[in-house]
């Protein structure tokens, strides 16, 4: 069985193994609504040869008035067995800026019990800076199997976020600005709270890569990352984010660090910070 060399794949490894029939490649794209930018167009514009729209909005729980929390598995496995996924492929994500999309189409992958995935490194702006062939058009994959069963671990709620507040049996770490973990900066979002959940840490994504850059930076400058913002690797970790999207990123990071059971809080900000009895530090 054909593997992936890394939970990350350079643009290099991608461009030479790019056909092969057991690879596939999804565009994660995602914009939040105030950008105004429509992500599958664009992918219909320019995509990766071969690739898929992986749209983190549909593959969701539409249901649940959060915005894209994870589905339940028998909907993501028709989704991407409708995207020409099996349960033997390998999958690489893209996505645009800092990784966000990709890294969270790579932990929904994941959470259904699909390890043979990566992320690109650099995305694909990386590819287009590079030179790399583009090509346009809606993709129609023919159907396939997807088998997915739910790994519950890399999952946060809501009542285990409440749970970790009174336990302190696991690290809560906020991968947003710092002017919107310390209130000072307005949420993205109409009528949340500012502030953070208390006792949590914060360390924004975007500190992960180099300035205008999206490529994550060595290891040894992540682990120093994490350290500064006070996480120790060795215990329990949730990430936390906006709405479970760049939280994602941390997840990713810390997954290459060796702390492979880092969880993401599915609702983030948006629903803690959108109700009125969850408890919120300055």
């Amino acid at each position: 069985m054909t593997t992936l060399p890394d939970s990350l794949v350079s643009t290099e490894w991608l461009a030479a193994h790019l056909g092969e029939p057991d690879l596939k490649v999804v565009d994660a794209t995602f914009y939040l609504p105030h950008l105004k930018r429509d992500a599958r167009a664009e992918f219909e514009q320019a995509h990766l040869p071969g690739a898929v729209f992986f749209d983190i909005e549909a593959i969701a729980d539409h249901a649940d008035p959060l915005p894209h929390m994870l589905p339940p598995p028998e909907a993501f496995a028709d989704a991407v067995g409708a995207l020409g996924i099996g349960t033997g492929d390998r999958v690489v994500a893209y996505g645009g800026r800092g990784l966000i999309a990709s890294a969270r189409a790579w932990w929904t992958f994941r959470v259904f019990g699909h390890d043979r995935v990566a992320v690109l490194d650099g995305g694909s702006a990386k590819w287009k800076k590079e030179g790399r062939p583009l090509e346009s058009g809606r993709p129609a994959p023919a159907p396939t199997r997807f088998a997915a069963t739910l790994h519950k671990e890399l999952v946060a709620d809501l009542d285990r976020m409440l749970a970790i507040l009174e336990r302190r049996d696991a690290q809560v770490i906020d991968a947003r600005s710092r002017g919107r973990f310390a209130a000072t900066e307005p949420e993205i979002r109409p009528g949340l709270r500012g502030g953070h959940i208390p006792g949590s840490l914060n360390l924004p994504y975007n500190e992960l890569f180099a300035a205008d850059d999206d490529v994550l930076r060595p290891d040894t400058d992540v682990r120093g990352a994490f350290q500064a913002a006070g996480l120790d690797l060795a215990r329990p970790v949730v990430a936390t984010c906006g709405s479970g999207v760049s939280a994602a990123v941390l997840a990713l990071a810390m997954y290459r660090l060796g702390r492979r059971d880092a969880a993401v809080y599915d609702g983030s900000w948006t629903e803690w910070g959108g109700r009125p009895d969850t408890p919120v530090a300055p």
